[in-house]
């Protein structure tokens, strides 16, 4: 029976929640799940089990400050605030939990905080990434639907849907949303830290992406030293865990398996230029 364990970290005097799934074992990598900008420990719902079971690997979940039942965020955000869960916060969980080796496996904003924690992984924990959906700059499409986000959130029961994941859901919300749409993110891009990025990546996107496009696939594949291979899905959205999961989870099991990466140790050094 796999073994489920609930319960929070204190990083930089914050309560963040988390989710262990599975066992930590020597020299074997654990799954470290980053969720997107609206996402939560919750609102994976039984992916990252899935996943658990497809790869027999252990999992971490958590739920970054403002999401989840973490501690809310303190207003405004500054347009960093990405960099600061990547070079920062991520290290810190990463200790707390014990974590040698990880697997990084990042929604959307979690995806781009994977590639900044890849890029300046000092101590070489991160042995590969997979990114659903990532954004490494930012695109009008992804403004448009942000802005279409803040008007269903005022108009329809988008809040009252939310508030089930989140526990103070206007501070989640307005957090993501509030930075997104300010002028200065206009020109927020992450390019910068892509050839840092050695380790092996899974691009999945769906074809339907209605938050970014496949320029941000090509990007990371152009600039990432390590191997890049990327999954487009037809009939997919910002979400292919949740629009195409069986094959999302087939793509996931196939990378690992093909990397090796179960029980191989990630040696491969590297400049830190950030």
């Amino acid at each position: 029976m796999l073994e489920i364990s609930a319960d929070f970290f204190t990083i930089n005097t914050i309560r963040l929640e988390y989710l262990w799934l599975g066992r930590q074992r020597e020299n074997t990598p654990t799954l470290v799940f980053l969720h997107e900008g609206l996402g939560s420990v919750a609102m994976w719902k039984d992916f990252p089990e899935q996943v658990v079971a497809a790869t027999s690997l252990p999992a971490l979940v958590f739920s970054r400050q403002g999401y989840g039942c973490s501690e809310p965020f303190p207003w405004p955000r500054d347009v960093s605030y990405m960099h600061d869960e990547a070079l920062d916060v991520l290290p810190r969980v990463l200790d707390a939990a014990n974590i040698e080796q990880a697997i990084l496996i990042g929604h959307s904003d979690g995806g781009s905080i994977s590639l900044m924690h890849a890029a300046t992984d000092k101590q070489q924990r991160v042995r590969a990434l997979i990114l659903l959906a990532p954004h490494v700059f930012n695109e009008k499409s992804c403004v448009d639907s942000i802005a279409a986000a803040r008007v269903a959130y005022n108009t329809t029961d988008l809040r009252q849907r939310l508030a089930a994941y989140h526990k103070d859901v206007d501070n989640t919300f307005w957090g993501w949303n509030d930075i997104w749409l300010h002028p200065d993110f206009w020109h927020w891009n992450i390019e910068e830290y892509l050839p840092d990025v050695v380790v092996p990546v899974l691009h999945i996107q769906g074809e339907d992406d209605e938050y970014g496009s496949s320029a941000q696939a090509q990007a990371i594949r152009q600039k990432c030293k390590g191997s890049v291979e990327i999954v487009m899905f037809p009939d997919c959205g910002h979400s292919p865990h949740r629009d195409q999961t069986d094959k999302t989870i087939r793509s996931i099991t196939k990378f690992i398996d093909n990397h090796q990466l179960k029980k191989q140790v990630f040696t491969a050094t590297k400049e830190i230029t950030h």
